[in-house]
């Protein structure tokens, strides 16, 4: 099976619920820094997971 778009690759979908979870578990952190370093780490594993697909 061919994928016509990258929103098909199942690893893609995975990532972006990470994504949201993160995002949800840390919105009442008041730890500013650790809030952004977790965020940003996700950022980057998810710009690695598609570059290197």
């Amino acid at each position: 099976m061919k994928i016509q778009r990258f929103e098909g690759i199942i690893a893609w979908q995975r990532i972006k619920d990470l994504e949201a979870s993160i995002y949800i578990e840390f919105s009442g952190d008041k730890d500013f820094g650790f809030k952004d370093q977790i965020q940003r780490s996700e950022k980057t594993f998810y710009f690695q997971l598609l570059t290197f697909s």
